[in-house]
């Protein structure tokens, strides 16, 4: 199922996108769902962030190449921060570049979205805890970053986490395509299968350290060719079988 959020007639509910057409979804999003009567076409309605997470939490360093890009050794266990949910925006929205910063990034991810409460789950158990995948895009102020030699600052202002646009509940991620796109012209391109720990495995993992809430968000980490944005951009984030999630970068 590609479980959506929209906005139509004043109006915000989740839906069911199905050959172009929105239907209303009937019952709990992160529970019993069925599709429900036609809402509208895809076109009429405005896409939303498909959830409002309670947390969002980053993996850094997660992909082979962009380790090696780097000059990196592979972590021995995930790297993680946490980006407030004050950055999330939808698809089509704006991503303001702030003006602390002169050297704004974009990173195209695979984002996990949390479907039932999870705590100290095994591996083998994660994926019973996963409503579904969408697409991210941990955009970064990297000269702050550099500067300070964390995350938190540089990743964490309002604007800064695009997410969608749909949130694909059937699907393997083991080997999916994924990259971006900044004003047409291709900037990352990789798999999943580069991944240092999968899905399943950062799902387990941070359910010992953490509380895993219906709604949360992991972002998986991004692969190699991150770079620079600037205003006036549109930047593309594409994951075969997700779909496009598509911004553009504005002033302050």
């Amino acid at each position: 199922m590609r479980v959506v959020r929209y906005s139509y007639s004043d109006r915000v509910s989740y839906g069911q996108l199905l050959d172009g057409i929105v239907y209303a979804l009937e019952g709990d999003v992160f529970g019993e769902r069925r599709r429900g009567p036609v809402v509208a076409k895809l076109a009429q309605v405005r896409l939303l962030a498909p959830v409002v997470p309670g947390k969002i939490v980053g993996i850094g360093l997660n992909y082979r190449d962009h380790a090696a890009e780097l000059g990196r050794p592979l972590p021995a266990s995930p790297l993680f921060f946490l980006k407030p949910p004050t950055a999330l925006v939808g698809p089509d929205d704006g991503v303001i570049c702030p003006a602390p910063s002169h050297l704004v990034h974009h990173e195209a991810e695979l984002a996990i979205v949390i479907g039932r409460l999870a705590r100290n789950v095994s591996e083998a158990q994660a994926p019973d805890f996963v409503l579904g995948y969408t697409c991210g895009n941990d955009v970064t102020a990297r000269d702050i970053q550099n500067a300070e030699g964390h995350n938190t600052h540089a990743k964490s202002f309002d604007t800064f986490y695009p997410l969608g646009p749909v949130i694909e509940t059937d699907i393997d991620t083991g080997n999916l395509q994924i990259g971006s796109r900044v004003n047409g012209q291709s900037r990352q391109s990789s798999n999943t299968g580069n991944l240092i720990f999968p899905p399943s495995y950062l799902v387990s993992f941070l359910s010992r350290i953490m509380t895993l809430l219906p709604g949360d968000v992991i972002s998986t980490g991004t692969p190699s060719g991150v770079g620079p944005l600037v205003p006036g951009d549109v930047v593309e984030v594409e994951i075969q079988g997700i779909g496009v999630l598509r911004n553009h970068v504005l002033s302050p």
